[in-house]
């Protein structure tokens, strides 16, 4: 699964513009009518400005053999969230190292090197060095019904985690990080995990599909056509 679009929401849809670009170093790819977007690899992200918005958590894929320089690229430019006294999280399950830290809006980001993803990098870290967005989180209250959605509706992979409370779905390239809101917060801030709404466009077998994901309503349909 890659994901090829994420629509989020912001309050503060200027001070995003200033983190994304000038903190994180990403492309401006368009501005419009209460919204910006940036290209993250092969990932187009959009926010759009929303009064109604709540705290997201979502990843980017980076080099796994470039997270100690990427770690003291981003301390020069932001807090890291740690793991008790770990600036570096291992997932062995995962075959992967993460680092953690916020936004402007306090959304939870994650740097994730995935050592299955193979690549060969010679420059030094920086916003060109991220693949695409990986992972976006999904918190509910229902997370059975969400569950078989993934599974059985969407055709999605179970990538790792259970069947009541975490659960991923999709690959190393792109995942759904499903939750249960009510029995679980985010790693590693403990902070508190909402239903927060946002809308995707993956790629699944050469399949594009758009994912909605409303008043904790997960929907999904074939996209439109761009416009050339």
């Amino acid at each position: 699964m890659k994901i090829e679009e994420l629509t989020l929401y912001t309050k503060k849809l200027n001070a995003q513009n200033v983190f994304y670009s000038q903190v994180l170093g990403l492309e401006e790819t368009g501005v419009f009518t209460g919204g910006i977007s940036f290209q993250v690899g092969d990932t187009l992200l959009k926010f759009i400005e929303k009064d109604t918005f709540q705290p997201y958590h979502f990843a980017f894929n980076v080099p796994a053999d470039q997270i100690p320089e990427a770690l003291v690229w981003l301390k020069e430019r932001v807090e890291i969230q740690r793991d008790g006294t770990n600036e570096i999280v291992d997932f062995p399950a995962w075959n992967a190292r993460s680092i953690y830290f916020y936004d402007a809006d306090n959304n939870i980001l994650e740097f994730i090197g995935r050592k299955d993803i193979k690549t060969s990098i010679s420059l030094p870290f920086s916003g060109r060095s991220f693949f695409e967005i990986s992972e976006i989180g999904l918190a509910t209250d229902n997370f059975d019904e969400k569950y078989h959605i993934l599974l059985n509706d969407l055709n999605l992979n179970k990538f790792g985690g259970g069947k009541e409370v975490f659960a991923a779905f999709g690959s190393d390239n792109g995942l759904f990080i499903l939750i249960d809101k009510s029995r679980k917060d985010w790693f590693p801030t403990n902070d508190k995990a909402y239903a927060a709404d946002f809308k995707t466009i993956i790629k699944l077998d050469e399949k594009r599909i758009e994912v909605e994901y409303t008043n904790q309503i997960l929907s999904f349909h074939t996209p439109a056509p761009t416009k050339k």
